[in-house]
């Protein structure tokens, strides 16, 4: 299976991805960035990298015609929808070796983690 992130050729693109997925609407460039954590002008070429795949496209504003936002494609919504079904499926494997009382007590530390996370 390897790294479904290589074939879009990185974590930060993958990320760009899911976030455009997870997304109610298409965002701008900026709301991209702060949403996968990189700076504005990293967003910007994270996104010319998936136009020239195919993978998200540039639309306009409707509030302000000076901006643009970015949407995904079919082929990218079909690539990340994709690459979320071999994570589920590789934790899936890497679960099946623990016990039922060792999920329990996995999701119950990851729980407390994400309750003190800042």
């Amino acid at each position: 299976m390897g790294d479904p992130a290589s074939r879009f050729g990185g974590l930060a693109r993958m990320r760009m991805l899911e976030a455009l997925a997870a997304a109610s609407a298409p965002l701008s460039v900026s709301d991209l960035g702060a949403a996968i954590g990189v700076d504005q002008p990293r967003a910007s070429r994270l996104v010319q990298q998936g136009v020239a795949h195919g993978f998200v496209r540039r639309e306009a504003d409707p509030d302000d015609a000076r901006r643009t936002r970015i949407a995904l494609t079919d082929e990218g919504r079909r690539m990340a929808k994709g690459v979320k079904g071999e994570r589920r499926e590789a934790l899936g494997k890497a679960l099946a070796a623990f016990t039922d009382d060792e999920r329990t007590e996995l999701a119950r530390l990851l729980n407390k983690l994400a309750d003190n996370w800042s």
